[in-house]
This record gives structure tokens, sequence and C-alpha cells, in this order.
């Protein structure tokens, strides 16, 4: 069995380690012309599910390496006012657990993780433009330059904008959520550390402000330091681990804390989706003039080349399909919005989930459609969850019943927030729902 993959993004690539270690032959396609090109969005938020799935997937040692590179786990899920003012406060479990925990990683060192031993099995400059599907059973997929390749199995791990979708799924639609974010990176110095409270800098705040406007701060300090040494007090393992790590090469990420501005996309200018940086610096200082002015400032610090708007999208759920040898994982089938934060971990568990169903022994197809048999109800209830939680029709965006719901938001954190019995359950429920079960959890 040979396997094609398209997209060299965190699902594709989970499943190319898994498949190689399994000992199938898979190649994967990718569009950037390198391994540090193109790559939008900060934090991921690793739970159980996805850690179960890389552990799975990776090799142990490519494992390890992950945990190292991770960031300083948050300690307090905080809930805040635009003046500042904490509605609650939850202390989050330690990440001394190698899978049952949740982790904040860059998006950047996740990939250079991911990509680390696959010199051989990635492809880059490999533009996707079509597939065919031939009667002996196999698939050839042909490339912008020219070039195809063929093999038994073609898998679709290229993102929201999939291609191998818009072919083999036409009916399967993605829509606009109606929320547009605006997110960026400021660097962690004594000035911007200095700018968050002590819960905040050391865990993951979400602000809900009147008009609609939500705000999401996370901190992220890595082991390494600016000029990329190893920070004093990392030793044993991590070190070697780290020192043996030849993705630190390709990776600028450095202490830094990461914001997301979002809001109904009419409150946005018409031409957000167009502007630069220092443009959209501006935009997110004139929605917050009545923030507290810490937060403002740190706007304002905002690193203007980190700076971009998102157009928030979601996929249209479709019925089941019949199986073929073309397949689809992670956002090119599931797109959901950052709602409920599962998107990465759900794509890492559909490539755990493939892994073992094409490493059965079964034959392809059968594979195929146990895989999809379980993938399709857990991903659209996924899908579902996001939406709802991130949706520009929602009442806290409407004109005037907004304040109302506003307030029933801030009323039930602040209430979760003073209970401990209701403060317990609350965390509980946030890991549960993050996978802490495999046979219940989808991820996040």
């Amino acid at each position: 069995m040979h396997v094609i993959v398209i997209g060299a993004g965190t699902g594709g690539m989970c499943l190319a380690h898994g498949l190689r270690r399994a000992g199938v032959s898979v190649a994967v396609y990718e569009r950037d012309r390198t391994r540090t090109d193109n790559l939008y969005g900060y934090r991921v938020g690793i739970d159980s599910a996805g850690n179960r799935a890389l552990r799975e997937c990776l090799p142990p040692e490519l494992f390890g390496t992950f945990l190292a590179t991770c960031a300083r786990a948050p300690r307090y899920f905080n809930v805040l006012t635009e003046k500042r003012r904490v509605t609650a406060s939850f202390p989050l479990r330690p990440d001394d657990d190698p899978v049952n925990s949740e982790r904040s990683v860059s998006r950047m060192t996740l990939r250079q993780v991911l990509l680390t031993g696959m010199e051989d099995v990635v492809h880059f400059g490999k533009e996707f433009t079509r597939y065919e599907q031939h009667g002996d059973g196999t698939v050839t997929a042909h490339f912008a330059d020219g070039t195809s390749a063929t093999g038994d199995l073609l898998v679709a791990a290229d993102g929201t904008g999939s291609r191998v979708r818009r072919q083999y799924l036409p009916h399967a639609g993605i829509k606009d959520s109606g929320i547009v974010a605006i997110s960026a990176k400021v660097p962690v110095t004594e000035e911007t550390r200095a700018l968050l409270t002590p819960e905040m800098f050391h865990g993951i705040s979400s602000v809900f402000a009147p008009g609609g406007l939500f705000c999401i701060w996370h901190v992220m300090e890595f082991k390494w330091d600016r000029d990329g040494g190893l920070k004093h007090g990392v030793g044993g393992n991590e070190r070697e681990l780290i020192e043996r790590w030849p993705g630190l090469l390709y990776d600028n990420t450095r202490d830094y804390i990461n914001w997301g501005l979002s809001a109904a996309a009419r409150r946005f200018p018409a031409d957000v989706m167009r502007m630069d940086g220092k443009e959209l610096v501006e935009v997110a200082l004139g929605m917050t003039g009545s923030w507290h002015p810490d937060l403002r400032r740190l706007f304002a610090l905002a690193e203007p080349e980190t700076c971009f708007p998102v157009n928030i999208r979601t996929s249209v759920p479709v019925e089941p399909w019949r199986s073929t040898n073309v397949t689809l994982l992670g956002d090119a089938i599931h797109t959901m919005t950052p709602g409920q934060g599962v998107g990465a971990n759900t794509a890492l568990r559909d490539a755990m989930l493939l892994c073992r169903q094409l490493t059965s022994g079964k034959q392809v197809l059968d594979a195929v459609a146990a895989y999809e048999r379980e993938m399709i109800p857990y991903g659209f209830a996924r899908v579902k969850d996001s939406l709802a939680r991130m949706n520009g029709d929602a009442a806290i965006h409407k004109p005037v019943i907004g304040r109302a719901a506003l307030a029933m938001t801030r009323a039930f954190f602040g209430v979760t927030g003073r209970v401990p019995a209701l403060k317990r359950k609350f965390v509980d429920d946030l890991y549960t729902y993050r996978g802490a079960d495999e046979h219940t959890s989808g991820g996040m």
C-alpha cells in the first residue's frame, strides 16, 4: 500500500508519521515552498486526545521532543471584563502527565516537530490541482508544476480550502460564521509583562465586552531564550532532546503574548481582510476605546508583521458518502470555528483513527469506510458545538438583547467562579470535553 497525503499540516503529518512507523509507504505533498512558509496562527492547545494521537503516531523520541518544546502550561482560565476586572478565575490542572494534560504549543514549533525526520517523505512546492481514480484501484494526484504521483489511497489534509474536497465532495460547502477576528503577537518584555495581572500572565484569559467583542489572551513562554539558547534551569532529558532537535534551526518562535480580538463581521471595516498589520492594530484600538489602558497598550505594542485578519468559517455538514480510495481529515472535511478550540485536536484524532484502520489488516476500502463511519459523526458534532460558541447571529451580537446576553454570561461565570462545587464541575467538564476520555471526547 502507498498513501498520498495532500497537505503537511498537523493532521497530515501526524498520519504520515503513524503510517511510516507501521511500515506503510507514504508521501506528503505540500504547496508551501519551504518548511517555514505561510503559517498563520500562533498558539495551539493540545489536549489529551491530541497528546494521545501524537504519542501513538510519532516515534517515542520525537514525542518526547514535542513535550519538551511545548510552552509553559497555563495555570488559570480567567474570565475578565474589558476593564480588566476578574469575573472568574479557574485553576487548571498541572501538565505533569504526558497524555492527560493540556499543553500549549506554538504552531510553528509544532510544525517543525512534525517535519523532523520526514525529509524524504515531504515534498514541498507541490500545489495540488486534481486527481484521477483508475480502474485498477489506484489514484493519481496532479500538481501545478506538471508532475503527478500515484498511490492506493489519496488523503486530503489540505485545510479549509481543500481542492481535493471541492472535486470529491462538491456539495460539501463552507460558509461564513459571521465572525471576523484579528490576531497578533506581542514580545514578552519587562514592559509587556507588567501590563498583565499575575493570573493573566500565567493563564489563558477571555474578555467579554459590550457590543459582542471578545478577546482571548495567551502567554507563551518557552525553554529557550531570545537568542535560541536554552534557559537556565532546563536540564536532563529535556535539554538533550532540544539540543539534538534540528527543528530549532527553522523555528524563530520566542516568548510572546498572543491576543485575538473578534466580533460580528459587521463591526469591522468592509475592507478589513485587505488591511496590513499597522492598519489592523488601529482597527483594534478603535474598537476598544473604553477598555483598560493596559489592554489597549498591548494592542498597540503588537508586532505589525504578525497581525492578520481571519474571516471565521465553518463547514456545512453533509450526509455520509460512499467510501472510495479518496478520503479526508481535519479542516478539509470538518472546518470549525475556534469557539471550542477543537480543530487541531480533532484533526489529530482523525489521523490516529485513520492510521489505526489502515494498519489493521483491512483492505484499503474497508479501512477507509470504517474510518469514515466514526469520523463523520464526531467531526460534524464538533463543528456544531463550535459554531454555537462563535456565531455572528448569536444574541450577544445583537444591538439590544446583546446587553442582556452579556450580563447573563458574566453572571454565569461570576456564580460558577464563586461556588466551589460549580467551579470544580466547570473545570472537570472542560477537561472531559477536551479529550480526557478517549471514548467520549472529540479533542480540542
